[in-house]
């Protein structure tokens, strides 16, 4: 018998409905119905989203160029899936919508649009999405603030001496990965902006969350991914000024980008790029996913951002409080306790290591989180060298975890230090959360102080 059922007293319900609520797993209890904890790495499919490309997957023919009644239909339904993006981003009237594979191919791209010799300001608590994409460009790496008005005037500060004849990006995330923290992004565009410079939002932890308005905040360029948005496909967002883009060399060559191609002399080719959002979409575009992506938008505008808040916060408040009164557990956290937040949280526990102890919660209780540096090795360097961080000896005599189906995870006396991930959204329900506390406080009580079971 299960012993982790469905919620069935007020309160527990998702938000809204989301495709695998009730797939049950095999654990070392039996079956049990999955607890999706890892929001923040890829969320669930909402089911109106499902219904939405089901209705459309009989119809989908080739997108623009073609003239059958289906590629019609088709290159409609993608025009119009970036108009919904445009209005669910708060778009200015002359932005664009580019369609790509996710946040990291935004960046990516973005790194493509940025003029030559321009320079890049970023933190270093950032998305390694954020950090890395910008090797042809010089960067400057801010350090880690203690608080959002530290990060505005830290940046503030850089800027100060950025030479005014270059062109400038500032990179920020809008809720970090890793602790959730919302980060005042309004505030850091408007120093960029006195100081000349432009601003990429990485939305990938806000957009689910939290309404994201370009025009309200100020940004210049906003990223995202589809599957952080309730969303499958691989398909993501980069939206915002042309001037940049249009005068870029096309992120892919080839078909779709190109007005005009000609064999001018020998084996050179003239070619004519397109100047609209096609300049950047070479090749077929994945319209299923633009698709997925504006049906979550219309979705998640449908329930309100209010009532989404207002049920996550319910939840954080309750695994918050839960997890704060267990020995040993210490919660992650850049800036003060009291900061605004997405549903992300990370913690670590004294006499057990991060790895085995998400081991542990799949195989024993069904939960699904994440362990290990989240892709921001910078950041968790940080927040897990600092003192009373937890310290992990070996659970094993050989020095190795075991996963449920025998893997080895790795020498927990020499592997680097690393913490859980717990994250969640509109599908959560208030068990999942006191399973997850539960299945917390058994295994570190099971595992002791001196880290032996």
């Amino acid at each position: 018998m299960n012993p982790y059922p469905g919620p069935a007293v007020p309160g527990c319900a998702p938000l809204l409905a989301v495709l695998g609520r009730d797939v049950t797993v095999p654990t070392a209890r039996g079956e049990m119905t999955y607890a999706a904890l890892d929001y923040a790495a890829s969320t669930p499919v909402l089911s109106q989203v499902w219904r939405e490309v089901s209705a459309f997957a009989p119809r989908y023919g080739s997108v623009h160029r073609g003239s059958g009644q289906l590629s019609q239909y088709s290159t409609a339904v993608f025009e119009s899936s970036r108009e919904e993006v445009a209005r669910f981003l708060d778009l200015r009237a002359d932005d664009r919508v580019v369609f790509t594979r996710s946040t990291t191919d935004s960046l990516n791209m973005l790194a493509r649009w940025l003029p030559e010799r321009g320079s890049v300001y970023a933190f270093d608590t950032d998305h390694h999405a954020v950090l890395l994409p910008w090797r042809r460009h010089d960067v400057v790496l801010l350090d880690a603030p203690d608080s959002p008005r530290c990060a505005v005037e830290l940046l503030d500060e850089a800027l100060r001496n950025h030479d005014p004849l270059r062109d400038a990006l500032v990179c920020v995330t809008g809720a970090s990965n890793v602790t959730g923290e919302l980060w005042p992004v309004r505030e850091l565009a408007a120093v960029a902006h006195e100081h000349g410079a432009r601003i990429v939002l990485d939305a990938a932890q806000l957009v689910a969350h939290r309404p994201v308005s370009v025009r309200d905040l100020g940004g210049d360029w906003v990223a995202f991914s589809g599957h952080k948005l309730y969303a499958p496909f691989g398909a993501g967002v980069l939206a915002g000024r042309w001037d940049w883009p249009q005068r870029a060399e096309p992120y892919l060559a080839g078909g779709g980008a190109s007005r005009s191609v000609r064999r001018v002399r020998g084996d050179r080719l003239e070619v004519e790029w397109d100047l609209g959002t096609a300049r950047h979409e070479a090749g077929t575009p994945n319209v299923i996913g633009a698709h997925a992506i504006a049906a979550a938008c219309r979705a998640l505008n449908g329930v309100g951002f209010a009532a989404l808040r207002a049920h996550e916060e319910q939840l954080m408040h309750r695994l918050h409080t839960s997890l704060d009164s267990l020995p040993g557990l210490r919660r992650l956290s850049l800036f003060p306790r009291g900061a605004d937040r997405a549903p992300v949280t990370s913690f670590t526990a004294n006499g057990i290591h991060g790895l085995t102890l998400a081991d542990r919660l799949s195989w024993e209780y069904a939960i699904g989180v994440r362990a290990g540096l989240f892709c921001a090795h910078p950041l968790m360097h940080r927040l897990l060298n600092a003192p009373g961080t937890a310290t992990y000896p070996a659970p094993d005599e050989g020095g190795t975890t075991q996963t449920g189906n025998g893997t080895a995870l790795g020498d927990c006396r020499t592997a680097p230090l690393n913490a859980v991930r717990a994250s969640f959204g509109a599908g959560t329900t208030r068990e999942h959360i006191d399973r997850l506390v539960r299945g917390a406080r058994e295994l570190t009580h099971r595992q002791g102080p001196a880290g032996h079971t």
